[in-house]
């Protein structure tokens, strides 16, 4: 049992998903901190100087009031950058060249052997049979079966 756990975490793909997780999570922090320390007070600079930035209040009146009801656009646009970010680095450093990978392997794999037919089994079949019964071998072009 501890041999075949042993096996499956050595092949490779786990061990490959794991440094992925890390790395992605590492990533996705720096980007976090791009985008809300960067790109978010940019966003909010075109809500004007007198808001919290990009959105709106749903209640106007004690300042608790608006900061509950208020609808932060800015955070919004924030996180689909960051997806957007996130999406585009673990497509074109880890998926794109995986994929150039799987295919220069595959271009380096040449065809195995074709497999017989049932006609050429059925054949083989008829001719080991007649070899065993100690008759006669029937040739192999002939399909109808050995002559009697």
């Amino acid at each position: 049992m501890l041999k075949g756990f042993k096996d499956f975490l050595m092949r490779g793909n786990v061990v490959d998903l794991a440094v992925a997780v890390v790395i992605g999570t590492a990533f996705t922090a720096i980007v976090t901190a791009f985008t809300t320390s960067i790109i978010k007070p940019l966003i909010n600079t075109m809500g004007g100087a007198e808001t919290k930035g990009l959105g709106f209040s749903l209640r106007t009146g004690t300042p608790e009031l608006t900061e509950k009801t208020f609808i932060d656009l800015s955070t919004l646009i924030n996180a689909v950058i960051n997806f957007v970010i996130v999406a585009a680095v673990v497509y074109f450093v880890l998926v794109l060249p995986i994929k150039k990978i799987q295919e220069r392997r595959k271009k380096g794999e040449e065809p195995g052997p074709a497999e017989p037919t049932d006609v050429e089994l059925l054949i083989e079949i008829r001719d080991l049979l007649a070899a065993q019964q100690g008759g006669q071998r029937a040739s192999s072009t002939d399909v109808r079966g050995p002559k009697v």
